[in-house]
């Protein structure tokens, strides 16, 4: 396993940070109820957008055009417009939405309501929650299959993975986990299941067919004590070769190989790492980094942290636009 640390970034920042990238990557800032908006090209801050209150999960719309919000203290989400990078709207969410999923389809999501242990569905059209079905205690991570059909919820008191039937909102199957999982999704090809514990500072692979562990991946950080190594947001490569991780309070995000399930790379990164996104063409990794108000920027092909970028206070989502 390779510790990879940041180098002279300023002096070096021309040569690593390589071609030109059109992406533009949001970043949630929970304490200052903003989004951040930085250019991928010059790896600039370039706007902040307001919007509710305690923004946290965030993504983009299959089209494009659109960024969904998740404001926990106003009970909504709030859809931002990226053309005019203003608030056009927002979605009745249940109360305290914390994470979301989007349907491939782009007509529904699926959001977790951390208070009320209940997943709810919301029609993006009519603007309507179409149904609720119980999980846990303090839902959290949400993921839909590529098929569409799966959704797949996280309660982290509960410390389980729960399938739902996403058409019908129907609970089909609760699976243990381990303690305080945060994160789930599936992988590429629909085989398997992946889900990350805080506590534990694991992941988890389970099959989803049989519903039986596959592997369980431990991570530790050369001179961080074990509890500060927390596993929490993660992404899977479209290949399904590689799963990144952010490891929380221990300052690091873990490259993992999927097939032999071995840490390969540790990056040191900010102060509290909570979640991270590919660029669309795989070749950079963006970190919300909690505690330091910074993203940082992973090389994947130099293996080298390249910049450090900062935002509001307390980064928590991050999103990718092509």
């Amino acid at each position: 396993m390779r510790a990879v640390m940041p180098g002279a970034l300023v002096v070096a920042a021309v040569l690593l940070l390589g071609p030109a990238h059109a992406d533009t990557i949001y970043v949630s800032n929970e304490l200052d109820n903003t989004v951040s908006v930085i250019d991928g090209e010059t790896l600039a801050l370039t706007g902040t957008i307001p919007v509710g209150r305690r923004p946290r999960g965030i993504a983009i719309s299959p089209d494009g055009q659109s960024l969904f919000v998740a404001v926990g203290d106003d009970n909504r989400i709030d859809v931002v417009d990226l053309k005019t990078r203003k608030v056009a709207g927002s979605l009745p969410s249940g109360e305290d939405p914390e994470l979301f999923a989007l349907h491939p389809d782009g007509k529904r999501i699926f959001i977790a309501n951390e208070n009320d242990s209940l997943v709810s569905a919301l029609d993006i059209a009519s603007r309507k929650l179409i149904g609720t079905v119980p999980v846990g205690v303090e839902p959290e991570g949400m993921a839909v299959s590529p098929d569409g059909r799966l959704v797949l919820c996280t309660s982290e008191t509960t410390s389980m993975v729960h399938v739902i039937d996403a058409d019908k909102l129907e609970l089909l199957d609760n699976i243990l986990v381990d303690t305080r999982p945060r994160w789930a999704a599936f992988s590429p090809d629909e085989k398997q299941i992946w889900v990350s514990s805080e506590i534990r500072g694991t992941l988890t692979v389970i099959d989803r067919a049989s519903q039986e562990q596959i592997a369980r991946i431990e991570f530790q950080v050369p001179g961080v004590e074990q509890d500060l190594v927390q596993a929490v947001g993660f992404v899977l490569n479209k290949a399904g070769t590689r799963a990144y991780v952010a490891l929380g309070p221990s300052n690091r995000v873990a490259e993992v190989d999927t097939k032999t399930f071995k840490v390969l790379n540790l990056y040191l990164v900010g102060q509290r790492v909570w979640h991270v996104a590919l660029s669309p063409d795989e070749k950079r990794l963006y970190t919300a980094n909690g505690n330091s108000s910074d993203v940082s920027v992973i090389d994947l092909e130099s293996q080298e942290v390249v910049k450090s970028i900062g935002v509001g206070r307390g980064p928590w989502g991050v999103a990718v636009a092509p």
